[in-house]
């Protein structure tokens, strides 16, 4: 199973690329998890994202993914 991934912002920043594909990854917990893995300093920024799953926004980190899904990770958008 494959996940492609695309960071935003304070969390494209924060993990120092734009983007990444995973395999074995279940849900949005998983997926996060591996990324505070390769990225420790990203923990604090992550715990505060909404995530865009196949266009659908969450924050729930049980939301289930599945192969070939595609994840977006967005921060808190400051600014008016």
């Amino acid at each position: 199973m494959s996940v492609r991934v695309r960071y935003f912002a304070a969390a494209k920043a924060a993990l120092g690329r734009a983007g990444d594909e995973f395999d074995g990854v279940a849900d949005l917990g998983a997926l996060e998890a591996r990324l505070v893995e390769s990225a420790p300093s990203a923990a604090e920024v992550l715990a505060r994202c909404t995530y865009l799953v196949g266009g659908v926004s969450t924050t729930d980190r049980a939301t289930p993914l599945t192969d070939g899904a595609a994840v977006d990770v967005l921060p808190p958008f400051a600014g008016g």
